[in-house]
């Protein structure tokens, strides 16, 4: 079951993507062909209206069949005006810049529905305290609920541990209740060195307590779930961002990079950890989808809208011979990156199973 779910996320997250071009072209007029998930000879197909729609035998991917989009397509003089090819520049960046911003809003959508149905949290409440730490030495003791540090309210645990962290080194001030008391403690935060995800070393501040291990469900009603939800899937996006900008100064090694296996795998973990897991997951799946079709790539949504840009400022289309090298340095680059993520997938796989 775990793993049927995680290739139907994958299907959904192609359909969305796809669904952002399909929708902006047919609401700016454009005549869309088809319609397909996947690539390759098709195995299914129906036409509704003047659209055909798809499912084609290589699913890692689909298309919109815009009409007029291909290098040297004849016109027909009745639809030439709804053609791509003719469309002012901003039409085409538009259709092109929707699939990925679909994912973007796909991937709010799925945390808000998270958000609003609620995840268990840890509550600030401490457990254990370090003998000889900052918070033995304050006053703290275990069972004492935080409830704000330094005037900020603490939610959860999570919460506690972020304010805590970015305080490295810092005098601050504990309110907490003690059954029936409410105190306020002063002490100075440690200072520790620790590695990001990226491997990086970072500073942070922590007073020696561990959590009792209580929970409570956290959510949010469905009007603040937007905002919160859009602020989480913003963290998404620079987290993808700035990875991606590491693995490409070779900060990160490209031996994280990973295909369809390993998505598939950990979705598949994820699944089985419960459906909120699963859905944050296939959330920041959606980010890095619309994240990495942005990049200036040929063939990617990034690489058209440099092109369509590129002929603006020229005031004249690049000629045909030129956009069909254009997309073969394209094609060659992502089969290129396809297989080397292939090739870690089998390595991982081929690892893992040897130990």
């Amino acid at each position: 079951m775990p793993l049927i779910l995680a290739i139907l996320a994958l299907g959904v997250l192609i359909f969305v993507h796809e669904l952002g071009h399909f929708l902006v072209a047919k609401f700016l007029g454009i005549y869309v062909e088809r319609f397909s998930i996947g690539f390759g000879p098709k195995l299914l197909g129906i036409k509704l209206g003047e659209t055909e729609y798809a499912l084609s035998a290589v699913p890692l991917g689909g298309y919109v069949k815009l009409y007029g989009e291909e290098p040297g397509e004849e016109l027909d003089p009745e639809l030439a005006p709804r053609s791509f090819s003719l469309r002012p520049t901003w039409h085409k960046i538009l259709v092109v810049l929707a699939g990925p911003l679909a994912n973007l809003l796909f991937a709010w959508f799925l945390v808000w529905c998270v958000n609003v149905h609620g995840t268990p949290a840890l509550k600030p409440e401490i457990g254990k305290i370090v003998k000889n730490s900052p918070a033995e030495k304050a006053g703290l003791k275990p069972g004492d609920l935080i409830l704000a540090v330094n005037g900020e309210s603490v939610g959860s645990w999570g919460d506690l541990a972020k304010i805590i962290h970015s305080l490295p080194g810092k005098r601050i001030t504990i309110t907490i209740k003690r059954g029936k008391q409410k105190l306020t403690l002063t002490l100075k935060t440690q200072k520790k060195t620790i590695k990001t995800v990226f491997g990086e070393e970072k500073e942070v501040g922590l007073i020696g307590i561990f959590p009792s291990g209580s929970t409570f469900t956290k959510r949010y009603d469905p009007l603040k779930a937007i905002f919160v939800s859009a602020e989480q899937t913003y963290k998404m996006t620079a987290l993808t961002i700035k990875g991606l900008i590491k693995l490409i100064t070779r900060k990160v090694s490209f031996k994280s990079v990973g295909g369809p296996i390993m998505i598939v795998q950990m979705a598949s973990k994820q699944a089985s950890s419960g459906m909120l897991q699963f859905l944050l997951f296939t959330a920041l799946i959606s980010v890095n989808l619309g994240i990495i079709n942005l990049f200036p790539i040929p063939i990617l949504d990034g690489g058209q809208i440099v092109l369509f840009v590129i002929e603006a400022v020229r005031r004249r289309p690049l000629s045909d011979e030129a956009k069909e090298a254009i997309q073969k340095v394209g094609i060659a680059i992502i089969v290129l990156l396809m297989l080397l993520a292939m090739y870690n997938d089998i390595t991982r796989i081929i690892t893992q199973s040897s130990r």
